[in-house]
């Protein structure tokens, strides 16, 4: 009798342009809200206020886009990464129309790369992944590529294909949402006053502050988004994994980070695009999340005199305050400090 259960795919059960549509689509609610704020301690004001966020032309409080992000993430990992050994990198991505409290979004994701490792036993899967809500708007698309176990070490290996993949997101792919007008932006809610021309390229901003990781907020925070990834919930697999232990999921630090970032870029209101990213480290319970961002960019918005974007390279690292020490070693590998180096875009009054 064939097996009911699913034991996710393996490498080798993956093809170039096989296209996966998503189980369990997910309703967002304010309970969600809620407990993503207590996880992480959010303070921007757009996604705080109702109040707030009518007054710049959103419906109201959209949820935090990373919040958008983790759910849509969370739908592909039974097809995509149940077998993963790590989440490795993102590309390309863009927010397309806010998620308020009520919305569904469903995932449907296509393989678009594919690399055997050189030790056989692991390859390589590049997947691009389109989020939407209930009436057929996209809220995310993007791409991410990620190591999955072999079932069989001695299956052959496909052919090799590399998608091109763009470094930096223009800022005419940015989606603004509908009404969104930044003239009217009180800035002594949003608890910050600077502006899009109080910051410069090159800046490095220290957000001071630090988190330091449970390992229960960490393991609630991945089932709210229903990812069932195995390095984070089995013990008896981690122990007999490379750790020995159950690793953070990589999603947990990026919002830890972004709302740290809170502390030096608190009127970064929207995030419109994910360039590009890389867990650089795995992290584990008991460490403290240290924070800074540099500016690599300044972008105008075309026919938008409210408002402009900043390229931002939002860096993690563990049990250290430091912004300055050198974040690769002499051979090329990033410090074990290191647990994100994280490119995106955010919009931000002018």
């Amino acid at each position: 009798m064939a097996s009911k259960t699913n034991p996710g795919n393996f490498f080798e059960d993956f093809r170039i342009g096989q296209e996966m549509r998503h189980a369990t689509p997910r309703t967002i609610t304010t309970g969600d809200v809620a407990l993503y704020t207590g996880l992480y301690g959010s303070r921007f004001a757009v996604s705080s206020s109702d109040e707030f966020a009518r007054q710049i032309g959103f419906d109201g409080a959209p949820v935090d886009d990373l919040l958008a992000f983790h759910m849509v993430f969370g739908k592909t990992v039974p097809d995509v990464s149940l077998n993963a050994v790590a989440n490795l990198g993102y590309a390309g991505g863009v927010f397309g129309a806010p998620v308020y409290p009520g919305d569904t979004v469903s995932t449907v994701s296509t393989v678009t790369g594919l690399k055997e490792n050189s030790n056989g036993k692991t390859g390589v899967v590049y997947v691009n992944s389109v989020g939407r809500n209930q009436r057929g708007e996209m809220v995310l698309d993007y791409n991410r590529w990620v190591m999955v176990r072999k079932r069989d070490e001695n299956a052959p290996a496909p052919e090799t294909v590399l998608p091109e993949l763009p470094k930096v997101v223009a800022p005419e792919a940015f989606q603004i949402p509908k009404g969104l007008d930044l003239s009217a932006y009180d800035y002594e809610l949003a608890g910050s006053p600077h502006r899009w021309d109080d910051y410069a390229v090159g800046e490095k901003i220290d957000h001071i502050d630090g988190m330091t990781i449970e390992e229960a907020e960490h393991q609630i925070a991945t089932r709210l988004y229903q990812n069932t990834a195995k390095v984070h919930f089995d013990q008896v697999a981690a122990t007999a994994g490379r750790f020995g232990k159950r690793l953070i999921y990589g999603g947990h630090i990026i919002s830890l980070a972004r709302a740290l970032s809170f502390n030096g870029l608190g009127n970064g209101v929207r995030i419109a695009a994910i360039n590009a990213g890389a867990h650089a480290n795995p992290a584990f319970a008991g460490n403290t999340i240290f924070a800074w961002s540099e500016v690599l960019e300044k972008f105008e918005i075309p026919g938008r005199r409210d408002m402009g974007a900043l390229r931002l390279r939002l860096v993690a690292v563990r049990d250290q305050r430091a912004i300055d020490f050198p974040l690769r070693n002499t051979d090329g590998k990033y410090d074990p400090k290191v647990l994100l180096d994280f490119d995106y875009t955010i919009l931000i009054p002018k």
